[in-house]
């Protein structure tokens, strides 16, 4: 599918659809700037373990993803518009205090901060896109899971600028990557006061109290919930494993940046196109499953390569089938999860089974990437780590609900 065909499929969508699209690319294009070096920053620039490193990563993810439910929780109950205005200010802050911040405890602080501000305007922000996209395909005017692949697709637009202006900031230093992060947030803030309506027209608020019992009985929403967080605990290796890699082979971490762009521009120019002839034609448990093989299939190809030793050029090119493989499989995953959270969710908190859906997920990258920095540093032969790597997305696509 063209660009020009794939934005005036855009020009189509509501006009709430087209303003969250665009926020979901703003948001990543401050994110990218700072998340993909921080491994680096945090380990050669203040000196951690890779534990610690791996755990902090951990923490990050854990304050973002493990808290969505409860920023899912509070869009139900008061609406999008103060929950992402108030992110977007803590992300702001977040971001400026870890430029400065230079011993553990203030990097933790800061970090958190900057996962809880996601906590409250993502979850906000992708169960809207997915209730909207619901709506617009029940009014006849496409399917559901394009709409959220174009989400992905904004997404990933963002994570393509992100780390190229970030490798570019990081010739100065990595303070000054984080206060450009901080001046997108304050951009994104100003536009959202602007333009976020008030009230959305048929979106009804409910109660904090009530909905989470009978989403701890949903047994195949919690079945999705862990599938989806052994993906994205090996998503996750793209900023814990791939770096170590990737100073393995060159030396340095400036390919990194590449590998990330890589990826990226295979989700803006592929994205659509997968959706169009794989996604909507399996339903999201057979989309899910092909993809989490594919995840693995890219750790498990690492690993082959990993006992010849490889260096320079050629060493590289096991880490970029790794992105390539990881990426596919991310296209067939994600809009397929978000498509098919809605048909589990409780009428009316669609925001707080989103968030759930992450928070699951956040708690299990919070324990895994800790495990994973540490069998990095092990010791083991070279190939086990990334064999483990390599279980996890197989062992997720066990784990999926039956039906779907």
């Amino acid at each position: 599918m063209s660009v020009s065909l794939t934005f005036r499929k855009r020009q189509r969508l509501p006009s709430l659809l087209r303003l969250l699209i665009l926020t979901q690319l703003a948001f990543n294009l401050g994110f990218y700037a700072v998340l993909p070096f921080l491994a680096e920053h945090l380990g050669q620039g203040i000196g951690m373990a890779g534990w610690l490193v791996g755990c902090v990563l951990g923490l990050r993810t854990f304050s973002q993803q493990g808290l969505f439910v409860v920023g899912g929780a509070l869009a139900d109950r008061y609406g999008i518009r103060p929950v992402v205005l108030t992110g977007c200010a803590l992300r702001i802050a977040g971001f400026c205090w870890l430029g400065y911040a230079e011993r553990t405890w203030a990097v933790v602080g800061a970090v958190l901060l900057i996962g809880f501000a996601a906590a409250l305007f993502s979850p906000a922000v992708e169960s809207e896109v997915a209730r909207q996209a619901v709506r617009w395909e029940e009014a006849g005017g496409g399917s559901r899971t394009r709409v959220l692949a174009l989400f992905t697709v904004a997404g990933q637009a963002g994570a393509f600028v992100g780390p190229l202006l970030g490798a570019l900031l990081l010739a100065v230093d990595f303070r000054t990557a984080c206060l450009a992060g901080a001046v997108v947030f304050v951009g994104v803030l100003a536009g959202h006061v602007w333009l976020l309506p008030q009230h959305v027209p048929g979106r009804r608020r409910v109660r904090l109290r009530g909905g989470g019992g009978g989403l701890l009985r949903n047994r195949r929403f919690l079945a999705l919930c862990c599938a989806y967080g052994a993906y994205l605990l090996a998503y996750n290796q793209l900023y814990l494993a791939l770096p170590t890699e990737v100073e393995r082979t060159t030396g340095g971490q400036s390919a990194v940046a590449w590998l990330f762009a890589l990826s990226s521009l295979l989700v803006v120019t592929a994205q659509l196109p997968v959706t169009r002839l794989v996604g909507e034609r399996l339903a999201p448990r057979r989309s899910t499953v092909a993809g989490l093989l594919l995840v693995g299939a890219g750790f498990a190809l690492v690993a082959g390569a990993r006992p010849a030793g490889w260096t320079g050029a050629a060493g590289l090119l096991p880490a970029a089938g790794l992105v390539v493989l990881l990426t596919v499989g991310q296209m067939l995953i994600v809009p397929a999860v978000r498509a098919w959270v809605p048909d589990l969710a409780e009428d009316g908190r669609l925001g707080l089974y989103t968030g759930a859906l992450s928070s699951v997920s956040g708690l299990i990258v919070l324990v895994g990437s800790a495990a994973s920095g540490a069998l990095l540093d092990s010791g083991l032969p070279s190939a086990v780590p990334w064999l483990v790597l390599a279980a996890v997305p197989v062992l997720g696509a066990g784990l999926l609900p039956r039906r779907g």
